[in-house]
């Protein structure tokens, strides 16, 4: 019976192809989604997922990473006394205005941390090295956001607020799809940015591998220029951080010292980097609107799906009823008959997932590359979207097998 459902398939070419462009199209519009959802999700939490802290130390009110209130940075000292504390480090997250060397703007995220620390830059260097941004007014972004910021390569410069910053790295894999342009900068640098101030007649000039901030009277021709400004002043212990990330000692009970944390910090919280980047990742799935419109996208591909292979298979027992009656006519029961049309709508299902799910990895390998948007698809989002097709497409079939029951034997005698 296997021939006869193969038969059926492959006797119209033209048929069968558009029924697989319909499979595909759905197969990849599930997968997709999905991808898109899960790769979405994970990037809210890959700074976090990236560090190396066994513990986040955070305000009460913290939402997610970029939402939390500030902390003074007195409390890193205090954390630094706590018994079972090995190291602690600063974390500091502020909003900014970014500004090309050709007068284009672009919201940026600030991430300032200690380049000389081993807690929080834990990622994958493409290009310079973390101690570069020691220098005053210097930064990080990931590589696929440079033209995000209409940059080009190392070296290049800007402004963020009334201050010039020179690009001295690029990073991989660190950005959010839910947050602008990160800009990974020392401490010190990030507090100068964020408390600058934007200036909307600064323009910039490089010469001699510096950076020079200059306004309009003085960038032009026959004026002197700035001196580059001065360096960012040291943090003091009433200047606001974000969080505070602590490394244990080794054998320390991790409940134990989240307790003492809590205790000695009041109006604080000690969360894992597991409960940190979940607390993150949930915010953005469940309390906003993306896990519902993403999970839509799915229904609909479903949907269509059903559609085009329903409409296929009907077709296709349209065109052979008389096979079919003459199958019944010679007793063949009605359960081998279904298997034919069932086993002819599995071989749809495969046929229409193996290239869709090639396209959707080549797809996803690409906008990682290109875009740094990560379309997730792990083994198993890839089981499941082959489930969801095999029920897709049997599911169909089932359109198809209500026709075949109906069918009188004695149609093979008719004219």
């Amino acid at each position: 019976m296997a021939s006869i459902a193969r038969k059926n398939l492959f006797e119209d070419i033209p048929r069968f192809l558009v029924a697989q462009a319909g499979i595909m199209f759905a197969v990849s519009l599930v997968t997709i989604q999905i991808g898109i959802l899960n790769g979405f999700t994970r990037s809210t939490g890959l700074l976090i997922d990236q560090s190396s802290a066994d513990l986040w130390i955070a305000s009460q009110d913290m939402v997610h990473l970029e939402v939390t209130s500030p902390l003074p940075l007195e409390q890193l000292v205090k954390t630094r006394d706590i018994e079972g504390v090995q190291r602690a480090e600063a974390l500091m997250i502020r909003a900014a205005l970014w500004r090309s060397s050709d007068r284009r703007i672009a919201p940026v995220r600030l991430y300032g941390f200690d380049p000389n620390g081993q807690l929080f830059a834990d990622w994958k260097l493409a290009q310079g090295e973390l101690n570069a941004l020691n220098s005053p007014y210097t930064m990080m972004i990931d590589k696929a956001q440079l033209s995000a910021i209409n940059l080009k390569q190392v070296g290049d410069a800007g402004t963020i607020g009334s201050l010039p910053a020179k690009l001295v790295g690029l990073v991989q894999n660190t950005q959010s799809m839910a947050s602008s342009a990160a800009v990974f900068t020392s401490l010190e640098t990030a507090n100068a940015f964020s408390t600058s101030g934007f200036s909307s007649t600064a323009t910039i000039r490089i010469q001699n591998g510096e950076v020079e901030v200059l306004n309009n009277a003085e960038a032009a021709p026959g004026r002197s220029t700035t001196n580059p400004p001065p360096a960012p002043k040291k943090l003091s212990l009433s200047d606001s951080i974000n969080f505070i990330l602590v490394q244990a000692k080794p054998g320390q009970d991790m409940q134990t010292l989240r307790k003492r944390i809590e205790s000695a910090l009041p109006g604080t919280r000690a969360l894992s980097k597991a409960e940190m980047a979940q607390q993150t990742r949930d915010y953005w799935e469940k309390r906003t609107g993306v896990g519902f419109i993403l999970g839509l996208g799915a229904t609909v591909g479903f949907v269509v799906g059903m559609v085009v292979v329903s409409q296929i298979l009907y077709s296709s027992v349209a065109d052979h009823i008389k096979e079919y009656g003459t199958l019944k006519a010679m007793g063949a029961s009605d359960w081998i008959i279904y298997r034919v049309i069932t086993e002819q709508a599995l071989w749809m299902a495969v046929l229409g997932y193996l290239p869709s799910m090639a396209l959707c990895l080549g797809l996803g390998t690409w906008t990682m590359a290109a875009k740094g948007i990560m379309i997730l698809i792990s083994p198993v989002t890839a089981t499941s979207v082959f489930c969801i097709t095999v029920v897709m497409c049997v599911g169909s079939a089932m359109f198809a097998i209500q026709k075949v029951t109906r069918v009188d034997p004695a149609i093979v005698f008719k004219a």
